[in-house]
């Protein structure tokens, strides 16, 4: 077996999915979530994908007696930490709780980890940290900026993981930054499954074709975009987990703070994604234009080159893939 792995909101969309891709792996997993956004359920079908589980604990990042126990009693090595809130709208409506919930937890976090010497860590970024971008496709080199609250939690992660390894070259870093994770385990005993109205497309899209939401509301028809849709690089959820073990392995080879992006390289618009559901799986989505939202912006996708060449890892499940995982998902 690997060594242990701490995996913070392990038991969320893509830290379920990173959960069962290290113990794939060999890695022992410990996941802590205070099951916010997610339900415990999740670990007993880890469980069964994986044919054993990780070591769950109910908890909260922002409390540092936790963390300190758990780094206390287990030999955890490193850290994957998703563990903070993630809905754009909702951080525009709520900033404090983002910064209180991202920030604060992340700090937390970061001096517990300190303090017992484990300084090995990839961090759950977003290509929210590039604003709206001038050109595309967007390279690391790019300038950051933030449009929204959550995106600037994640940028002010990334300074606070920069400014520590500047002060102590000890630390092995990787920010990820990824673009939009989307469908799920082809099991279908693990998927997106949000608390409430969803805020992502993907689980709406799903709902809505289920009967489960009466239509979609698509945010702005008047982008300068082909179809006047927003344009996202969406990434399969699997091949994005797959990309923190690949960022995971580098760092115990390599010493050095890493930088990337994960994505697919390609950019499909909204209407090109509810167009591709109800032809991949043989269903309608009814959905309304509405207003556009605050905070968003009208095109987004990665040059993966760095990834690709670094952590010898690419995407390899088609937009298909994707809409179909998800409707089994969804109907599971």
């Amino acid at each position: 077996m690997k060594e242990t792995i701490l995996v913070t909101g392990g038991t969320g969309f893509i830290g379920s999915h990173t959960s069962v891709a290290l113990l794939d792996a060999g890695y022992e997993v410990i996941v802590v979530d205070n099951l916010s956004n997610s339900d415990a359920g999740v670990i007993q079908r880890i469980e069964q994908i994986c044919s054993r589980g990780p070591r769950f604990i109910e908890g909260d990042v922002r409390d540092s007696d936790l963390l300190t126990s758990i780094f206390s009693e287990f030999a955890v090595v490193a850290v994957v930490h998703f563990a903070g809130l993630k809905a754009v709208g909702e951080s525009v409506q709520k900033p404090l709780e983002y910064y209180q919930n991202n920030v604060g937890g992340s700090l937390k976090l970061f001096k517990v980890m300190q303090t017992a010497g484990v300084k090995t860590i990839v961090f759950s970024s977003s290509a929210t940290v590039y604003g709206d971008p001038a050109q595309l496709p967007i390279t690391e080199s790019f300038p950051l900026s933030a449009t929204n609250p959550y995106g600037a939690t994640k940028l002010v992660i990334e300074n606070i993981l920069a400014d520590l390894y500047r002060a102590d070259e000890e630390w092995r870093i990787a920010r990820l930054r990824y673009f939009n994770p989307v469908g799920a385990h082809e099991s279908a005993l693990i998927g997106e499954n949000p608390k409430g109205v969803p805020d992502n497309l993907m689980p709406y899209i799903s709902q809505t074709a289920a009967g489960i939401r009466k239509e979609l509301s698509v945010f702005g028809d008047d982008y300068k975009t082909p179809d006047g849709t927003g344009i996202r690089d969406y990434i399969h959820v699997v091949d994005l987990a797959s990309g923190h073990v690949a960022a995971l392995d580098y760092l115990q080879r390599n010493d050095q703070m890493l930088t990337v992006n994960l994505g697919t390289g390609n950019g499909v618009s909204v209407l090109e994604m509810i167009n591709t559901f109800e032809s991949t799986n043989s269903c309608k989505v009814p959905y309304r234009i509405a207003k556009r939202r605050a905070g968003d912006i009208a095109r987004c996708w990665a040059d993966t080159s760095l990834a690709n060449r670094l952590l010898e890892w690419e995407a390899t499940r088609t937009l298909e893939d994707m809409c179909r995982d998800t409707w089994r998902w969804q109907n599971s």
